[in-house]
């Protein structure tokens, strides 16, 4: 095990909205019991101020850092989270979750409805990301903190972010959203939206009633292949395949000649292992509704002494910069502290996960002037010292 690594770890769940106090939906239906999967990292303070939320992409889960014992890979942030790397363990203790909806730990629509005692499927409510938000917020709340150091996330873990400021701006002191938007556009609706399709129009699909005889592996496969072009850019996919053939030369036939069909093919099989079909089309949904734009981040009249550091990536065809400038516009003109820094990174939508070096020389900056402002200094422990805190 490497010493910058935080081990072993173990996904731990949480069990909460016994009806009749089921959690409200934003739709105005109820959903209950609720689950959600979450692991921690590091220690909590005696002050409880170290706290920051790792916020999960669309396909991510809670399991951000470490191994899981029998397993080689390990968490999907693992290279930002551990002693000395960005979200430094030996000073913070660190968060993340399961959305509600998912299929790793969370309580979603492959999960059991008590009412039947099967699947849920399709009769799993609609979900917002402001309901995954207040999911999370009962999880903050079970581990004793009041208020967040810091809540960070790229991609759909971005907009998890911007809800946090939006909905609990009292609650974090510093927001970090990575790669993302305040609201999705036409053609952002409309990648999703061919995916679902995809998923939909599979006859293993069922009308989402497919547990008993299995994935719709065709359909959850092709979306993901779509979805996995969005997420490069193309000039890392001319350095990674170019126009290099598999075997050396055609094969006249529809197979996989050239090394890009065969990647997209092993990376679509390899998600219908470890996701489920149904999450998927209500988490693209979810992240389709979301829209914080027009002052609705922090609505007229309203303050916020959160931090802010938005950050995007020059290759990004996906979640363009001009979306994450959008969000710096916005804090401007409610005089929000904010910092946007555009990286200059070949690999698209997925810098925020492989391209690390700059994204932790600024985020370690980032957290240590959270608590050096304002007449405080930082101390190794996290306590707040000779000024007023921010949160």
């Amino acid at each position: 095990m490497n010493k910058d690594s935080v081990g072993t770890v173990d996904t731990q769940y949480l069990h909460f909205a016994e009806p009749p106090h089921e959690l409200v939906l934003e739709s105005g239906k109820a959903l209950g019991p609720v689950t959600l999967g979450y692991e921690t990292y590091g220690r909590l303070n005696r002050e409880r101020s170290n706290g920051i939320l790792v916020c999960h992409a669309l396909s991510g889960d809670a399991h951000a850092a470490g191994f899981h014992t029998g397993e080689d890979s390990p968490g999907w942030w693992d290279n930002m989270i551990g002693p000395g790397k960005a979200f430094d363990t030996e000073r913070f203790f660190v968060i993340c979750s399961n959305v509600i909806a998912g299929c790793k730990g969370s309580t979603g629509p492959s999960s059991i409805n008590p009412r039947t005692g099967k699947p849920y499927a399709l009769d799993f409510p609609m979900v917002t990301v402001g309901d995954m938000v207040k999911a999370q917020a009962r999880l903050i709340d079970f581990l004793g903190i009041e208020n967040l150091l810091c809540v960070v996330g790229g991609s759909m873990g971005g907009m998890q972010v911007l809800q946090w400021a939006a909905s609990y701006p009292e609650r974090v002191r510093a927001a970090i959203p990575i790669a993302t938007a305040l609201k999705h556009s036409p053609q952002q609706i409309a990648f999703n939206e061919v995916i679902r399709q995809s998923i939909m129009v599979d006859p293993a699909w069922r009308m989402g009633g497919y547990y008993d005889q299995g994935q719709p592996r065709n359909g959850l496969a092709i979306a993901r292949m779509i979805g996995h072009i969005t997420f490069m850019s193309d000039q890392s996919m001319e350095q990674k395949f170019s126009r290099r053939l598999r075997n050396g030369n055609y094969g006249f036939k529809f197979a996989t000649d050239f090394e890009v069909e065969g990647y997209l093919r092993y990376r679509g099989d390899s998600f219908v292992k470890r996701f489920d079909a149904n999450s998927y089309l209500y988490i693209t949904k979810a992240i389709d509704y979301f829209d914080l734009s027009d002052g609705r981040l922090i609505p007229e009249g309203k303050r916020t002494s959160t931090r802010f550091l938005v950050i995007s990536f020059q290759s990004d065809w996906l979640y363009p910069s001009y979306q994450s400038q959008e969000i710096v516009r916005q804090l401007k003109k409610r005089q929000v502290e904010a910092t946007y820094c555009e990286l200059r990174s070949a690999y698209g939508h997925d810098a925020f996960l492989v391209d690390v070096e700059e994204q932790t020389m600024l985020i370690r900056h980032f957290l240590e002037s959270t608590y050096s402002g304002n007449g405080g200094r930082y101390e190794g422990d996290l306590r707040w010292k000779s000024g007023r805190t921010t949160g």
